[in-house]
């Protein structure tokens, strides 16, 4: 019987889960492992002695937690991406000038993840960081990004991940979240009213390179102080003009 479904392997997807266990929990045992996942403390120790004699797992008396080897992975994948080098400077500029948290962001395996920040003067506390993985529908950035997408890879992410809701306002009909990707795509940016993070919003523009999407630039403040012109109209020409030189940037790095 054919499948589009990938072949994978139970055991290398039991250490994912478990690493991903480790980092929800704040490290854990194997007890407290066993019991998170439902899977048989021998096939928890079994995977852990694994991962640390690998050096991805560390242990502290009786608790394992997820060791800095992933670090190096992580800054590698990250610089392998040419956005990484080149927008930091852009973002550094955009959130001077706004005052506000500007964020440099790209698309994989159908959401955003974060690559750099920058705290402007004025910029509130976030739960945003590098890596931080989230959904595209509920962003101004993850719009920007799928409205320039081809549409069979936008209804493929949408497959895979669904529109679930994060706040009240976030957007859960894909007719109508198609309908604003169009109009994201006229006026060449997009924004998020609160979609991710209650009373917060941002303004996003994407970085297209030769047709291709690399990624987004987003602004993201209090819904207080995003209101009036400096929302609708300073803002988006912002963003569009830091998105607009890196992408000058990075088709002739």
């Amino acid at each position: 019987m054919s499948t589009d479904e990938p072949t994978t392997v139970r055991a290398t997807e039991t250490s994912f889960l478990i690493l991903d266990a480790l980092r929800a929990l704040d490290g854990a045992g194997v007890t407290e492992l066993s019991s998170h996942l439902g899977f048989p403390k021998s096939t928890v120790h079994n995977h852990l002695q694994t991962l640390r004699r690998n050096e991805y797992v560390i242990k502290h008396g009786s608790e394992y937690d997820v060791g800095l080897r992933f670090l190096q992975l992580g800054e590698y994948a990250r610089d392998r991406r040419q956005i990484a080098t080149i927008g930091p400077p852009e973002i550094e500029k955009l959130a001077e000038e706004t005052r506000e948290m500007a964020n440099l962001l790209v698309e994989e395996h159908g959401r955003g993840v974060f690559l750099y920040r920058a705290k402007g003067a004025d910029a509130v506390h976030m739960d945003t960081h590098a890596g931080k993985r989230v959904h595209l529908h509920t962003t101004g950035f993850g719009k920007a990004m799928l409205a320039h997408l081809p549409d069979e890879r936008v209804e493929s992410i949408l497959d895979r991940h669904g529109l679930p809701r994060i706040t009240p306002n976030t957007i859960t009909d894909r007719e109508q979240l198609l309908g604003e990707l169009e109009e994201v795509r006229e006026q060449g940016y997009a924004y998020d009213d609160e979609e991710r993070l209650e009373g917060l919003r941002c303004i996003a523009a994407p970085v297209i390179v030769d047709g291709d999407v690399l990624g987004a630039v987003s602004v993201s403040g209090p819904k207080s102080r995003m209101t009036g012109e400096w929302y609708t109209d300073e803002l988006p020409a912002l963003t569009t003009s830091a998105a607009n030189v890196i992408e000058i940037n990075s088709t002739y790095a």
